[in-house]
């Protein structure tokens, strides 16, 4: 497309957007499969708000979300603060700004029939920048942007700038975003008919959401992260589940380079979004396939537990066997040897060929190799380890 094309916010048809529901409708409907897919599963074995692979998928989509901007998070501050906000106990580090992201996104999915207005999201954008700054830079916090340069998403160095997206004057945010919010709020209802009269498909709902504030970029920082958090809020009120069992930032910070052009191109085009919602349906498919593998690894730890219930096992040993789950089918690099098992534990070599002989009897691991060679893998069904000799 012409880096000449006029941004979509000058259009005439502005903010109209329409999409082709037929040409939408398969992947959208795959989508919805597989969304339905991860709910049966986490419903079958009971994963509740507070269970780790929930625990998992919202400290991932804070990780990402983040990560997508540049902004690089760390991981046990993530957690701690993630397991805080779902009220489980942790002695973990404290930071504002992460603890300010998490209660964004878990505001935006679990409160999500509450009116998204100004105000709301106004302490979102307060509660990502806690200290007044994005980095050293004092940024205008807790209000729209007001400054009169041109809000433009800018890379290259300097002298060499490319200009990817200029969004409308900061003069015209107020009247842009009040446009926004009152669609946001219409349309979440039962029902709710698109300007042709047409119903909104609750995906193409949450894709829209996101281009148009965006496009609309209120804030001086932080757009994308609440951006995505509108995406989230979006999806909950379709979908009427406050539980996050997969992450969309995931998908979007792997594919980040596609991610941004799949938005460049939209906002450089009219407002028939067909291609947009498309592009959007298929990142909720592939989200939801990494969480139905997730939680296949859940179901896949469960039963282990399960077969060996009544097994007399002592606790430096169930602390490895969970180790060894935890890396999945192949994800203890090398398999586990007499050595590794010591540096693990911290007991003696005939402590360790001990335990681990043990458990090759009671059936939680199995052996390959001879001598120095031999190596040890937790026995699940069908996972091979990459140890191509029948057992």
């Amino acid at each position: 497309m012409s880096t000449k094309s006029a941004w979509i916010w000058r259009r005439a048809e502005w903010p109209d957007f329409t999409y082709d529901a037929q040409m939408t409708a398969p992947d959208l409907a795959e989508a919805y499969r597989m969304h339905g897919v991860v709910e049966g599963k986490a419903m079958a074995i009971g994963l509740g708000r507070t269970s780790q692979v929930a625990l998992d998928a919202l400290s991932d989509e804070v990780l990402a979300t983040a990560a997508i901007e540049g902004v690089r998070l760390p991981l046990d501050v993530v957690r701690s603060s993630v397991m805080r906000r779902l009220g489980l106990t942790t002695s973990g580090p404290f930071d504002r700004q992460v603890d300010g992201l998490v209660e964004v996104i878990n505001d935006a999915t679990t409160a999500f029939d509450l009116p998204l207005d100004e105000d709301r999201l106004c302490r979102w954008q307060s509660a990502l920048f806690p200290g007044g700054t994005s980095g050293i830079h004092r940024i205008a916090v807790g209000r729209y942007r007001d400054h009169d340069d041109p809000m433009q998403i800018v890379s290259a160095t300097p002298g060499r700038e490319v200009v990817h997206y200029e969004a409308p004057p900061s003069r015209d945010v107020p009247a842009q975003m009040k446009r926004f919010l009152t669609w946001f709020a219409k349309s979440s209802l039962a029902q709710a008919l698109a300007p042709d009269g047409k119903p909104i498909d609750g995906f193409a709902r949450a894709a829209i959401a996101h281009l148009w504030f965006e496009s609309v970029h209120p804030f001086e920082d932080g757009n994308g992260r609440i951006g995505r958090a509108i995406v989230d809020m979006a999806m909950a009120q379709h979908l009427r589940q406050p539980v996050r069992l997969y992450s969309l930032s995931r998908q979007f910070l792997t594919y980040r380079s596609a991610y941004y052009d799949a938005l460049n191109q939209a906002q450089r085009s009219n407002t028939d979004v067909t291609v947009w919602v498309q592009w959007f349906a298929r990142q909720c498919t592939a989200a939801c396939h990494e969480a139905n593998h997730v939680i296949d690894q859940a179901i896949e730890k469960r039963w282990f537990w399960e077969r060996h219930e009544g097994c007399k096992l002592h606790e430096r040993q169930r602390r490895v066997l969970q180790r060894l789950l935890d890396d999945g089918d192949g994800g203890f690099l090398g398999g586990l040897n007499a050595e590794k098992y010591m540096k693990m534990t911290g007991v003696s070599k005939a402590t360790a060929t001990r335990d681990l002989s043990e458990m090759v009897a009671g059936g939680q691991l199995w052996c390959h190799g001879m001598g120095k060679a031999m190596r040890y893998y937790i026995n699940v069904p069908g996972w091979s380890h990459g140890v191509t000799t029948e057992r």
